[in-house]
């Protein structure tokens, strides 16, 4: 009888470890899923300043495509004038 005692009390033993190890591992879990969700964030922060800077290099590829290379100021001021007259006949036309 002493003996099947053993056994039970060695059987607990080994079972309250296994129980210790899963709450270890499902607080482990819990941890990286948080840093997971977090890297997500931050990922998505990055790409969202990422297309806001390609936003800005093609408006000043834009700008500087206008300018051209040996164009005056004022050919470059005529461009802007006529496309903000285009503009404008664009939104007179959406606003019919």
């Amino acid at each position: 009888m002493g003996e099947l005692v053993e056994i039970v009390d060695s059987l607990e033993n080994k079972v309250s470890k296994l129980l210790h190890k899963m709450e270890l591992m499902h607080q482990a879990n819990a941890k990286l899923k948080e840093e997971l969700n977090l890297a997500r964030e931050e990922n998505r922060i990055q790409q969202n300043a990422v297309l806001e800077w390609e936003e800005k290099y093609n408006s000043l590829k834009m700008a500087s495509s206008m300018l051209g290379g040996n164009t005056s100021k004022t050919e470059a001021k005529l461009k802007i004038n006529t496309l903000i007259r285009e503009l404008d006949i664009c939104i007179a036309k959406l606003a019919d």
